[in-house]
């Protein structure tokens, strides 16, 4: 079995949802400076640590550890609207939600 390159997956995450790593460290609750040490040194962090960064990103632990680059089947449209979600601001997350209920609500 072959050990997983945690830091590797963590500068993944990062590069594929265009954050920068002081954002993973506000979303994860983690300090910007643990965050940084750890990805400089290179050594794999803890579990409790690998799991509020899978908080912060957002997904679960078997996705952090998927083998699979994309586990989940998703149209190139859905993985735009993915990204831009993701550059989003929480409040900004909420009154699209609101935006996008209303639409629906209207549809109906």
């Amino acid at each position: 079995m072959q050990e997983p390159d945690v830091i590797g997956r963590i500068k993944e995450l990062c590069q594929v949802r265009s954050w920068s790593y002081y954002r993973l460290a506000k979303e994860s609750g983690i300090a910007y400076s643990t965050l940084n040490t750890l990805l400089r040194k290179t050594y794999c962090p803890a579990v409790p640590t690998i799991c509020r960064i899978c908080d912060g990103f957002g997904i679960t632990l078997e996705q952090f550890f998927s083998d699979e680059k994309d586990p989940f089947s998703v149209t190139h449209e859905q993985r735009a609207h993915l990204a831009r979600w993701e550059q989003l601001s929480e409040k900004d997350k909420e009154l699209a939600e609101a935006y996008i209920q209303a639409l629906l609500d209207a549809g109906t």
